[in-house]
């Protein structure tokens, strides 16, 4: 099972998450965490989705090629009027990845991100930490 917990993650990100998230609340966002690490089961089932599974494609990562199998990322969501909206494109989503981007942490929602998914934010040298080319 993923966790949401922050304590999940490692100490090299923790601290950019927790400037992330209270910049988020200072800001008025309401976030979810909605995922931190992440097993390479779980990381090959998501891989699948859209490939040799049904559903639509949700990562372009494998197993053991996310940052998130490492507890190196975190995905979020905003939340509205209690519920999470996960509407792409709207305005909230530049704002949040701007404050993950201000706090030290790479947006996968930035432009140019090679497949873009605004949820996901990530430490930005995690394969350096994990060795992963």
């Amino acid at each position: 099972m993923s966790s949401r917990s922050l304590d999940d993650l490692r100490p090299e990100i923790r601290p950019m998450v927790d400037v992330f998230l209270a910049s988020c609340l200072a800001a008025g966002i309401d976030v979810l965490v909605t995922c931190t690490l992440r097993s390479r089961d779980e990381q090959a089932a998501l891989y699948a989705q859209g490939r040799s599974a049904p559903g639509h494609t949700v990562t372009d990562a494998p197993a053991g090629r996310s940052a998130h199998n490492f507890g190196l990322a975190l995905d979020v969501v905003p939340m509205v009027n209690g519920k999470p909206d996960w509407r792409g494109g709207d305005p909230v989503w530049k704002q949040i990845g701007q404050l993950g981007e201000a706090a030290g942490l790479q947006w996968a929602g930035a432009p140019g991100f090679p497949f873009p998914e605004e949820p996901h934010f990530q430490h930005p040298t995690w394969r350096a930490l994990t060795r992963i080319a």
